[in-house]
């Protein structure tokens, strides 16, 4: 007599919908003459304390002004989650993700924060960045505070 399986669980897929990966992908920057930023959040990173073998787990947040190439989104994700598994000092890992990110992409301008969640009764924030020589960010424009409108009179 063949062996069924529980009424609750769904056969695994013959191959899985993706995998980590450290390979970015790029596609072109579509307004290239033009500053803006492109803000990506990566809300559960993870990785492991190399010391202790214990889970770390950040919040990071990219800013970038893009040159001639964007990332892919999919294969950022891809990317962070290529961490998961691995042993890697909070200041290691999130200055080793800017480096790969400016190889892949020769931005203009990136900035890099982590937000580490608390370990040890410590939270620890990494900031880095990368600025293309040469390039200068135009002044900021200073508007006008308005009040907040509410619909109701």
């Amino acid at each position: 007599m063949a062996k069924s399986k529980p009424l609750n669980q769904r056969a695994a897929p013959a191959t899985a919908p993706s995998a980590p990966s450290k390979e970015l992908q790029v596609f072109p920057n579509p307004a290239p003459k033009r500053d803006y930023v492109i803000q990506m959040q990566v809300p559960e990173f993870t990785c492991h304390c190399p010391l202790t073998g214990q889970p770390d787990f950040a919040h990071f947040t990219i800013d970038m002004v893009c040159d001639k190439l964007c990332i892919e989104l999919k294969s950022l994700k891809m990317y962070f989650w290529s961490y998961r598994h691995e042993g890697a000092f909070h200041e290691k890992v999130t200055n080793t993700i800017l480096d790969d990110i400016v190889k892949a992409t020769d931005p203009r301008y990136v900035r890099i924060t982590a937000k580490w969640y608390v370990r040890g009764g410590i939270y620890t924030n990494v900031v880095v960045e990368h600025r293309k020589k040469g390039w200068k960010p135009l002044p900021a424009v200073d508007l006008p505070r308005l009040e907040r409108e509410s619909g109701m009179l």
